[in-house]
């Protein structure tokens, strides 16, 4: 990734970019035990349940303002240390608000560290929040409200296990595309196709997150195709859950060749230690791609983007000219 300049990353979570050293000290000033394993990030988890338990400890860890705002203003750091000029940084802010008693405060602290951080390091950035297929429709309609009252956020969506149907939803993410906001689900990941269309046509997604099970469905991936929705792939991530048997398997090289909108993403970066710089030289690695196939990838990501005009001018310009 070192010859491309600086690019977009659509697909990541906030709660799944913070540094482990710093979890660490945030959870001993807020006298909440940290397991040694984690310490120095050394530890890669081993299944689902080891994933959503250290999913939970990251959650329960956070929860001041100034915790919010330190993992925000270190996230912006990070990204442009691994070739980020632009950022799309998923947040669950309902999940948080409800948990500590006040809705609004997570996200206006996390919002003031972007802010923070991007200018300090030169990041453009937008929020993307997302809510839980598993848990209320009220808590998808207070995430859309906080969409509504914050500036920097552009779109909401639907994470989590993909077995729960979209469909309960729908109204949320209709009254999201009438306010203007932009609409992204993952789906496909753990799902098969039919999660993808109910994404699409009941969610009123624009974009995918995930989405490498389209390939189950010829008549989909045409679909997908057509209507020119991007799917953010996540390689290593989809290896370290079992969504894929290895990079060197994963469909990623399918999903191009079928003329699919393909972005490359991180995901959960600390979780699986990696950033987008490994994802995009793991992609030349094992496919050997070009550094013309990189650009491509890098192209694709801008214009999939929800950045401003401006920004998408200026990070094109950047290709153009490596």
């Amino acid at each position: 990734m070192t010859e491309l300049p600086p690019v977009a990353h659509l697909h990541v979570h906030l709660e799944s970019a913070v540094r482990w050293a710093t979890l660490a000290e945030i959870a001993a000033a807020n006298g909440i035990a940290f397991p040694d394993h984690l310490r120095g990030g050394a530890h890669r988890f081993t299944s689902f349940t080891d994933f959503f338990d250290q999913n939970h400890l990251v959650r329960e860890i956070l929860r001041t303002p100034d915790d919010f705002r330190r993992v925000a203003v270190e996230f912006c750091a990070d990204q442009v240390a691994q070739g980020v000029g632009y950022v799309e940084v998923s947040f669950t802010a309902a999940a948080h608000g409800e948990r500590l008693g006040d809705l609004d405060m997570p996200l206006s602290a996390v919002l003031d560290g972007l802010a923070e951080g991007g200018e300090r390091h030169g990041l453009a950035w937008r929020v993307i929040l997302d809510t839980s297929r598993r848990r209320s429709v009220e808590r998808a309609w207070r995430t859309l409200d906080l969409a509504r009252k914050h500036d920097g956020v552009v779109g909401v969506g639907l994470a989590g296990d993909e077995d729960f149907p979209a469909a309960p939803f729908a109204a949320v993410f209709a009254e999201a595309r009438e306010a203007g906001l932009h609409v992204v689900h993952h789906a496909g990941e753990a799902a098969g196709p039919a999660s993808i269309r109910e994404a699409l046509d009941v969610g009123l997604a624009e974009r995918l997150g995930h989405g490498i099970r389209v390939l189950d469905d010829p008549d989909l991936v045409a679909e997908v195709r057509e209507r020119g929705i991007p799917l953010e792939v996540c390689p290593t991530s989809n290896v370290a859950l079992g969504f894929a048997p290895s990079l060197a398997e994963h469909p990623l090289p399918r999903l191009r060749a079928a003329g699919l909108a393909v972005t490359l993403n991180t995901d959960i970066p600390e979780m699986i230690h990696t950033t987008l710089r490994d994802e995009y030289a793991a992609a030349a690695r094992e496919f050997a791609w070009t550094a013309d196939d990189l650009a491509d990838l890098a192209r694709t990501s801008i214009d999939a983007s929800f950045a401003d005009p401006a920004t998408k001018a200026r990070l094109h310009s950047g290709l153009a000219l490596a």
